[in-house]
């Protein structure tokens, strides 16, 4: 009887430290986050000078006023992007390496030059959104890109494009536009360049008759006169070119750009991915950011991690269908 007495005693004795020991003070020792506590670096995947270059040096520069920590930029080039983007996604998920992602995550794969997509990274912010544009010459018959694909549609083999190499954006974004119209996309044909300058130079010289491109990039000839645009790819008219209708407004259901964002690798906590974000769309709202992304001619799209994320999923699909109609998917 004694025995039965001093179990149920024990018992009695554990159950009542349960119960107070919260009152008490004795909890599980939480583990909180301190973030950064020493430099990060950001990825850049493109070259030094250029204008994602240009724009993690920025990113680099703001976050390290808010932290305290050096952000450096590290260039890693190579690939077509491929180098930077595996270099970022390989990365250790704790925070001190970040990477500016362009657009090619949802492209790479699917021509063969690595395997790493939007599934290796976790998505931060957007920043960035650069549409196409279909510029002509100012002196060209076509009034309205209507009449554009309506001459494209009578004289297949007739046109040429051109603002950038074979299977980059500007050449798949005119991709695009031709299939969403309606029009086989071997109907024109690809003069592949190194970028829009030689393009530019091409289309003055009446070598090729259509450049698609982001209006920053052909700013100077269309206020000079020698070029106008007929549309641009977007969603809606951008604000710094307002008289230039969209494709949409045209009929033409279609949207296409170039943009850029930052990500961490895959298994970076969440904690730290909020405090990037908070940091940069604190950035992302402050003038100084504004003026600069203003001066370079590029266009803002801020996105948060949840819907950078939907975005990048959904690019990585529609991608991957215009690049089989281009012939470019391995």
């Amino acid at each position: 009887m004694k025995h039965k007495f001093t179990k149920v005693l024990v018992v009695l004795l554990v159950l009542m430290t349960l119960t107070l020991s919260p009152m008490l003070g004795c909890k599980p020792q939480e583990t909180k986050v301190s973030y950064p506590e020493k430099a990060a670096e950001i990825i850049c995947p493109w070259a030094a000078g250029g204008g994602t270059d240009a724009l993690a040096r920025f990113i680099g520069g703001q976050l390290q006023k808010k932290f305290g920590q050096p952000f450096p930029v590290i260039n890693k080039t190579g690939g077509g992007g491929a180098t930077g983007h595996v270099a970022g996604a390989s990365a250790k998920p704790d925070g001190y390496t970040l990477t500016l992602v362009t657009l090619e995550i949802a492209t790479m794969h699917w021509m063969g030059l690595t395997d790493v997509s939007a599934d290796n990274f976790d998505f931060v912010i957007q920043l960035n959104e650069d549409p196409a544009g279909v510029i002509v010459k100012a002196d060209a018959p076509w009034k309205t890109v209507n009449e554009l694909l309506d001459d494209i549609k009578k004289n297949p083999g007739k046109f040429q494009f051109s603002g950038s190499g074979a299977g980059t954006i500007w050449d798949l974004s005119r991709i695009g536009m031709l299939n969403t119209a309606s029009i086989p996309v071997n109907s024109v044909t690809w003069i592949p360049t190194t970028g829009a300058a030689p393009a530019i130079t091409e289309l003055l010289g009446g070598h090729i008759q259509v450049i698609t491109c982001s209006l920053p990039e052909v700013k100077s000839q269309l206020d000079a006169g020698l070029l106008k645009a007929l549309a641009v790819m977007s969603d809606d008219r951008v604000s710094t070119f307002p008289d230039v209708p969209t494709l949409k407004e045209s009929g033409v259901n279609w949207s296409s750009g170039t943009w850029r964002g930052i990500v961490v690798p895959k298994g970076t906590p969440k904690e730290i991915i909020n405090t990037l974000y908070n940091a940069c769309n604190e950035m992302a709202n402050s003038s100084e950011f504004k003026d600069f992304m203003s001066t370079r001619g590029f266009g803002i799209k801020v996105r948060n991690p949840e819907e950078f994320t939907q975005f990048a999923k959904a690019q990585d699909q529609t991608w991957k269908t215009i690049l089989e109609l281009g012939g470019y998917a391995q």
